[in-house]
């Protein structure tokens, strides 16, 4: 890497970061404020996050109607959005790997990059009339999902333990615009596509690849100095991290804390994905109206990411532990408030709110509690494995919700998504006691 490699910490532009008490000398880096880096990486990352949502709200809302008209089968329909989910975990890895190796710019770049490729494989598909090619394209669109997620992680690259949640949580709430700016495209997306004699279906998935597109042109534009590459810039090329899934968990294990963090992402991923996914078919078994289906899951997305920042403040002023407590007993509270609901469509909209906010608390304490327990070098790995198995276990568990749905009903299920809830519970509930026998001693 030379130092007129953009992406490199030695090639900074000090009116970019802040400024400076005195020029660098000569052959010496210039020093960079990483206070001022971290407010600017954090603006870049939301103005990444809100281009890029629009086209993930978009295309993830036609998809499954897609995919039903090109399979004609009700049955596939649903596997549009699991090859996303796949997807998104098939890319965690190798994006890690990149950031390990080029920084966030390069592996944020390439993975919204890949996702426009994939809507434009979308549209290919419409045209052909081709399901396979839909289920491919899909599987590569989940790049875009790992991007979104990996962009948490690229705002606590220099934050300090102080700050760190608040940092995460602001750009996992900057989602909140695409989710509910991009299904709002759908129809101007149909008129477009029709306008080029293109299937209605496929006319969002344009938006999708504009979105898509601004994304990385942001990052790839903005996102410089490279923030990790600066965080790591005095370890040395010496300690930089094997690369590799074996070695993220070999870490991982070595750590108590840092597995409870990764514990907490996946297993509150599972509850709200196996939830989630079978709430539309619970409430159109009861004759719920479809755009009261549809206002449920727009105010479980708004539960989702709205709260974030509040979520993101609690753990830097009560800690991370504290607030994964909270959210097990949120995600308890939201299971049983869905599943006593019977045919009570309010009581379901007040379940899966909760469901969201339970969710946004495992999401950003746990994130921020793996980040800060394990040593920085090994962080872009660790980060790409959390993804990984929570996109996995997602996948799971929307896999299975629909066996569980119909063997034990609704009620059912939200029972067994409730149990999952256990193992983080007793966990993170050990941690705390311990720290508080420990605190006394302390004085």
């Amino acid at each position: 890497m030379t130092a007129l490699d953009p992406a490199s910490p030695e090639s900074v532009d000090p009116e970019s970061v802040g400024p400076e008490s005195a020029p660098p000398a000569p052959g010496q880096p210039a020093p960079v404020d990483r206070t001022a880096l971290q407010r600017r990486t954090v603006r870049v990352l939301i103005a990444a996050q809100v281009v890029g949502g629009v086209g993930m709200g978009s295309a993830l809302t036609v998809g499954g109607l897609l995919a039903e008209d090109l399979s004609g089968s009700k049955s596939w329909s649903g596997l549009a959005t699991t090859a996303i989910t796949l997807g998104a975990a098939m890319f965690a890895i190798p994006m890690s790997r990149a950031a390990n190796r080029w920084g966030r710019r390069v592996a944020l770049t390439v993975g919204w990059g890949l996702a426009a490729l994939a809507a434009g494989g979308v549209i290919l598909a419409a045209v052909l009339e081709w399901f396979p090619l839909l289920i491919v394209a899909m599987l590569v669109f989940g790049a875009g999902t790992a991007a979104n997620l990996q962009s948490r992680y690229a705002a606590t690259d220099l934050a300090d333990d102080a700050g760190r949640a608040k940092a995460l949580s602001i750009v996992v709430w900057s989602t909140t615009v695409g989710a509910v700016l991009g299904p709002n495209l759908n129809e101007p997306g149909a008129v477009v596509g029709r306008a080029l004699g293109l299937p209605e279906l496929a006319g969002p998935f344009l938006f999708s690849i504009a979105s898509f597109a601004g994304a990385g042109i942001v990052l790839w534009i903005a996102l410089r100095p490279d923030p990790l590459l600066i965080a790591r810039a005095d370890l040395g090329d010496a300690a930089r991290a094997k690369p590799g899934l074996r070695n993220a968990l070999a870490v991982v294990r070595r750590a108590p804390r840092a597995m409870l963090g990764l514990a907490t992402v996946a297993f509150g991923h599972v509850v709200m994905v196996s939830v989630m996914a079978m709430t539309p078919v619970h409430m159109k078994d009861h004759g719920t109206a479809l755009t009261l289906v549809g206002l449920t899951i727009s105010l479980h997305i708004a539960g989702m990411y709205s709260l974030s920042p509040v979520v993101g403040w609690a753990a830097d002023r009560f800690g991370r532990i504290p607030v994964i407590l909270a959210g097990q007993f949120v995600l308890l509270l939201a299971v049983f408030t869905a599943g006593t609901s019977g045919t009570s469509t309010w009581r379901t909209m007040v379940g899966l709110v909760l469901l969201g906010f339970g969710w946004s608390c495992c999401l950003v304490a746990g994130s921020s509690l793996l980040a800060e327990s394990v040593p920085a070098p090994e962080r872009p790995g660790v980060q790409g494995a959390s993804d990984l198995l929570m996109n996995l276990a997602g996948a799971a568990g929307g896999a299975v919700s629909g066996s569980v749905l119909g063997l034990a009903g609704y009620g059912g299920l939200n029972l067994v998504a409730g149990l999952l809830t256990a193992p983080v519970l007793c966990v993170a509930a050990g941690f705390a006691l311990g720290r508080s026998r420990r605190a006394p001693a302390r004085g």
